[in-house]
């Protein structure tokens, strides 16, 4: 899965995105609820690193794969909203198997 850009994609996608759902819970749960006001400074800056990351991986998979900018765009919105990178991933999958469909012919 990580010989390829989109498999790259897929898995950094889904790190980030389960990241994202974690700083938002923690977020509310220990900051809000708690008081603890330094309580997201290293689950942010983790989920800042990886959403870095999620960055270079679309990059690569959009020039890798000849991409216009609508997917990219697309996909880097979908980021950005809690559970969208669910069906991005599900959209990844289907690219990656038909990538494989293709060059196994």
């Amino acid at each position: 899965m990580f010989s390829t850009a989109i498999g790259r994609l897929r898995i950094i996608s889904v790190i980030e995105g389960l990241s994202f759902l974690y700083l938002l819970y923690h977020s509310i749960y220990t900051k809000r609820i708690l008081g603890v006001e330094d309580a997201i400074r290293v689950p942010g800056m983790i989920h800042g690193l990886l959403f870095c990351l999620f960055c270079i991986a679309l990059l690569d998979a959009m020039l890798a794969h000849k991409w216009k900018l609508k997917i990219p765009s697309l996909i880097f919105l979908a980021s950005l909203i809690p559970f969208a990178p669910i069906w991005v991933e599900i959209w990844l999958k289907k690219q990656s198997e038909k990538d494989q469909s293709v060059t196994s012919s």
